[in-house]
């Protein structure tokens, strides 16, 4: 255990953000699905994954206590980050401060179906914060960061802080959508939804990839390898898959 860190005030507000990325692939024979998984295991190992937070964790204006990572057997990887949030020094009555446990998580899992030929890799993040900062703003490096064919967010915020009057405060900023934090030359490449419980600080987004272009979603092949009635079908199969999951139900 190092030294306590000296803490000025509080704002209690709790801030998380569940973020959950799907990237779907077409892989025609068995051998093709396993290469795929290791390929997507490869390209999102542990260490890749720590890359990427450590520069959220920047972005926030956050320094990193503790990292703990794990590559696994067959395939995907976890890191949790330990975080440590700036802090304001009081001025005058008013006292701001954040709340030194925050944390930013990351779980991967590539999976593939024989029968289907479609592989799937999801991810699944977690931003953490109290006081001030707000994980909506590391959104767009987040998508970036990963090829996402189906994005779902959550978005909560707990708790309560006071003003200087003593008057508790549920909501330190102002949002209607978490689609606002988004860049707009994103949204124009996803079809986007939201669910909101605005009574409850909850806000949900949903987001599916527009168009697909189909020689990024098969792996080992060429498209002008395939007959334009197989290039039809397999896009079908990949737009059922992504409703499915974007839809969060079995409907074919």
């Amino acid at each position: 255990m190092g030294e306590k860190i000296k803490l000025y005030g509080f704002n209690n507000l709790t801030k998380v953000l569940s973020f959950n990325i799907y990237d779907v692939c077409y892989a025609k024979t068995a051998r093709e699905q396993k290469d795929y998984v290791a390929y997507i295991d490869e390209q999102y190992n542990s260490e890749r994954l720590t890359n990427i937070l450590t520069n959220l964790t920047d972005m926030i204006g956050a320094k990193v206590l503790n990292i703990a990572r794990q590559d696994y057997d067959p395939q995907g990887a976890s890191v949790t980050i330990l975080i440590s949030e700036g802090i304001k020094t009081p001025m005058g009555e008013i006292q701001l401060a954040h709340l030194d446990k925050s944390h930013v998580t990351v779980h991967t899992y590539p999976e593939y179906h024989p029968e289907t030929c479609l592989a799937t890799f999801r991810a699944d993040i977690e931003v953490g914060t109290c006081g001030e900062i707000t994980p909506l703003s590391t959104l767009n490096y987040l998508i970036g960061s990963f090829d996402s064919d189906i994005i779902t967010m959550d978005y909560r915020i707990r708790g309560f802080t006071r003003d200087v009057n003593g008057k508790k405060l549920f909501m330190d900023h102002p949002i209607t959508s978490i689609q606002s934090y988004i860049a707009p030359e994103v949204l124009q490449r996803y079809d986007t939804i939201d669910i909101n419980v605005y009574e409850a600080n909850l806000f949900h987004t949903k987001m599916m990839v527009k168009d697909i272009d189909l020689q990024n979603y098969l792996f080992k092949t060429d498209v002008y390898e395939l007959p334009p009635q197989k290039r039809l079908e397999i896009i079908n199969s990949l737009r059922k898959e992504m409703i499915e999951i974007f839809s969060g139900r079995n409907i074919y």
